[in-house]
């Protein structure tokens, strides 16, 4: 009699079981790895097996196992885990762990109508075969098992219902750079696909969820964040609703400005009808942005922006809050309030703040983001005209309920207005910026659109990337680098399409990108300096003119190679102004490390040749892409030497990059004593970046008296980011009592497109 038991092979045939076989496997999975054991594997497995048993499900029980043993003891396991979970998704791709021909593979796919046709036909059989060779499929086995999991669970081609995968990473990032650079110059494209596909599969750069999600296949919208202003009419209503509809479907996140839309009460057409309010108009836009999910990759998400001064501010700053009910209450959108300098001049000298319908008061809402000292000049105007409707409230109450709000519900943000507008590539005075996106690190200019197909409306695209502080060893390596992101993003805005006119047209006209970095934590450990202290100061300095620089000089060659962006002349950069002209001088306080770099010769090559890109440069969350490249994300401390990241698959461990010779160096989250050191960091930072940085405040409330962080403290942190020319700030974070390993999952951009 035969008792020997049989596995189910993918395939569907059957054989004899070989424990031997698993054993092989797992002990492929763990050479060259530390503090790892083959036996522990198996051990913690308890495979129960039984006649019939699927060969899959063996393999997924084992990298579960393997992966429950990442532990600060053992970090390696997150490896061993991860090159598990390649087989095993080799195997599902391939029917095999050896990847086929690559010229096979796309022809399969692109009959399937998984990868966009232009591949076949803009490269050759034999240029494909050049191609092959670039690739190296070891570079699979560099991956964590988080970073293993995000990938399969977001950005690998594949059927999202049935569950079917069709490729492996290094075909996806082959891919991608092969789009990118398909309508190069036949001599030299090549070199480029190569060169692009190294620095994004060694994790020199890093690419946002909507490039490695979507480039080779037939969807072609890759922009990560859509800025979409909103006018005071119902035309203009209805446009901004079917773009955010249009753009949620396409993996994009939202920023919306709705501060022209005037008050509750406020006449309609010479006082037939009076208006209904900004709320019911919200629910509008909270209801399209839910309305779709981003191409099954994630849910819609969008942040939406209104000024301080809006005449139902104090409604509106308590939408996000659980008291209330459901009629006066928009809990499913986050929020951008907009502050400017008059504001906080008033808080300072405890005088009121007079809230006003925009529409009440002609020229204010322009004046408030194109220029100062206009708005403060019709703001005084209108406070004495006892014709106009209005409302006093003292700012401190006005400020400590935005404050509350804030810290209430984690994500209440902030913009300050004149330094987006003072401190930015664009000029105001024709090139206005009047809101920022989903994540608080673009700020472009934007248009209101009439309907949906108004060419003459701006929609404002931004194309991310980061540059992987972690993984250079010296700062001339950004130029290289810059030339390849700013190449490849510029590529991608030509290749991508346009569901609304609207976006095209701002698009081609300003060619806006935001390159930023990830790993910066990682960084500053490596360097031994840390957040608190002031030691990173100099390091931050030193390092983002780098990038700044060898941004604009790749975007200032491009524009030498095929012409500046056609709106080039609304940019301060015609006119010779770089970022070292405008920052804020309370900087000049905190470090006095001099620029190192020829400014003044890039400063007159840009004013003869312009920039291809009006924006090179944002500092945006990261969350999701860092973990690709097993870095920390955006410039944020990590909360745990080991961060547990919330995944559709459960939990994944995440470890910090060379966690057993550094993790003395790294500074924790909560183990920072307050906000000051990083705020100077994001101060230094926003010298150089053109647009705008994702920054967070954290509060840890033991720390305080009563284990309540007294509202003072918060208003004192953002008078400070304030005095240090901080555009924008977005988490308000506070510590929960959790296990703070844990902590990193709410940190993901609120769902939105800014993961990076």
């Amino acid at each position: 009699m035969n008792n020997k038991l049989f596995v189910t092979k993918r395939n569907g045939s059957k054989e004899p079981i070989d424990l031997e076989k698993i054993h092989k496997v797992i002990a492929w999975a763990a050479e060259g790895l530390e503090n790892v054991s083959v036996s522990q594997v198996e051990l913690k497995s308890h495979i129960q097996f039984y006649d019939g048993i699927k060969t899959a499900d063996i393999h997924e029980t084992i990298i579960k196992s393997a992966a429950d043993l990442i532990s600060e003891e053992a970090p390696d396991y997150q490896f061993l885990s991860a090159r598990l979970a390649i087989f095993h998704l080799r195997k599902k791709a391939y029917g095999q762990f050896e990847p086929p021909q690559l010229y096979t593979h796309v022809q399969k796919l692109v009959a399937a109508g998984k990868y966009d046709q232009h591949l076949l036909s803009d490269y050759s059989e034999q240029e494909f075969a050049q191609l092959e060779t670039f690739i190296d499929h070891s570079r699979d086995l560099n991956f964590s098992y988080a970073a293993v999991k995000q990938l399969e669970g977001k950005y690998l081609v594949q059927n999202r219902v049935s569950g079917e995968i069709y490729e492996s990473a290094q075909f996806l990032y082959m891919l991608v750079a092969a789009c990118l650079f398909a309508k190069y110059p036949a001599e030299k494209r090549l070199d480029y696909v190569k060169d692009f596909y190294d620095a994004i599969s060694t994790f020199k750069l890093s690419l946002p969820t909507p490039i490695m999600a979507g480039v080779r296949t037939p969807t072609r919208q890759f922009s990560s964040c859509v800025l979409i202003e909103c006018g005071d009419s119902l035309d203009s209503i209805n446009a901004t609703t079917s773009s955010i509809v249009k753009y949620v479907s396409q993996r994009a996140g939202i920023g919306i400005n709705a501060g022209r839309i005037r008050a509750l009460g406020s006449t309609i057409r010479n006082g037939e009808a009076f208006h209904t309010g900004c709320i019911p108009f919200y629910k509008l836009f909270q209801t399209a942005v839910k309305s779709c999910s981003q191409g099954g990759v994630r849910g819609g998400a969008a942040t939406l922006f209104y000024p301080l001064w809006h005449l139902e501010v104090e409604s509106l700053l308590v939408l996000k809050n659980n008291r209330g009910v459901e009629e006066n209450r928009v809990r499913h959108l986050d929020y951008g309030v907009q502050f400017n300098k008059l504001m906080y001049q008033r808080l300072i000298k405890g005088q009121s703040i007079t809230l006003f319908s925009p529409s009440d008061v002609p020229g204010l809402y322009d004046a408030f983001f194109e220029d100062q000292e206009k708005f403060e000049a019709l703001y005084l105007q209108y406070e004495a005209d006892d014709s106009i409707r209005k409302k006093c409230i003292k700012a401190i109450e006005l400020f400590s309920l935005f404050a509350q709000e804030r810290a209430s519900t984690g994500r209440i943000y902030l913009q300050n207005v004149d330094h987006c507008n003072t401190h930015s590539p664009f000029d105001p005075a024709v090139a206005p910026i009047r809101q920022s996106n989903l994540c608080l690190e673009i700020a472009l200019p934007t248009k209101p659109m009439d309907d949906v197909n108004d060419a003459s409306g701006e929609i404002a695209l931004c194309t991310l990337s980061a540059f992987n502080l972690g993984a250079i060893e010296s700062l001339d390596e950004l130029e290289h680098l810059a030339d390849l992101a700013v190449r490849a993003l510029d590529n991608l805005l030509d290749y991508q399409d346009y569901p609304v006119p609207a976006a095209y047209t701002a698009t081609m006209g300003r060619r806006t990108l935001g390159i930023g970095v990830i790993n910066f934590a990682y960084y500053l450990a490596k360097n031994g300096v840390f957040y608190s202290n002031g030691s990173a100061n100099n390091l931050t300095h030193r390092t983002f003119e780098a990038i700044q620089y060898y941004l604009l000089k790749a975007s200032n060659q491009l524009a030498i190679e095929q012409g500046a962006c056609p709106k080039f002349n609304e940019t301060r950069l015609s006119q010779g102004i770089l970022p070292i002209d405008t920052y804020k001088k309370e900087i000049d306080n905190i470090t006095a490390e001099p620029l190192h770099l020829d400014w003044e010769s890039l400063r007159a090559s840009i004013k003869e040749h312009g920039v291809r890109n009006s924006t090179v440069s944002a500092l945006m969350p990261s969350e999701t892409s860092s973990q690709i490249s097993n870095a920390t994300n955006g410039i944020e401390p990590p909360r745990g030497l080991i961060s547990i990241k919330a995944s559709k698959d459960g939990v994944l461990k995440q470890v910090v990059p060379e966690y057993q010779r550094l993790k003395d160096n790294y500074e924790l989250l909560w183990n920072i004593p307050n906000n000051e050191g990083y705020l100077q960091l994001v101060g230094i930072m926003q010298k150089f970046i053109d647009q705008t940085i994702s920054a967070n405040t954290n509060y840890d409330p033991s720390r305080f008296e009563g284990g309540k962080v007294p509202i003072k403290q918060v208003l004192k942190d953002i008078l400070s980011a304030y005095k240090l020319g901080v555009k924008t700030m977005y988490y308000h974070n506070t510590r929960d009592g959790a296990d703070d390993s844990q902590s990193d999952a709410d940190d993901d951009c609120a769902g939105g497109a800014c993961k990076i």
